[in-house]
C-alpha cells in the first residue's frame, strides 16, 4: 500500500509503502519502506491477522525516526 507520512504541520516527511515481510523466525512483520530505500520495522502480525499490536510498534518506530507525531495517509 502506497503511503505518505506527514508532520502535523503538513510537511511531507516520507513517501513509501507499507509491507509485510518475514523475519528470521519466519514470522510476518508489518514494516514501512521509504521510496529512498529506508526500512522502518514494525511489530509482528498476530497469528489471526490482527494488525493492532504490529501497527502500534510501527508508529512508535515512526516517532523514534522523526521525533514527532506523524500522520500516515494511504494513497490509492
Amino acid at each position: 500500500m502506497r503511503c505518505t507520512i506527514s508532520s502535523h504541520a503538513g510537511q511531507v516527511l516520507a513517501n513509501g509503502h507499507l509491507i509485510i515481510e518475514k523475519d528470521e523466525n519466519d514470522e510476518q512483520r508489518l514494516s514501512f519502506r521509504t521510496n529512498g530505500g529506508k526500512l522502518i520495522q514494525g511489530g509482528i502480525i498476530d497469528p489471526d491477522g490482527d494488525l493492532t499490536s504490529a501497527s502500534q510498534v510501527l508508529f512508535r518506530a515512526f516517532f523514534e525516526t522523526w521525533k514527532s507525531s506523524i500522520t500516515l495517509t494511504a494513497i490509492a
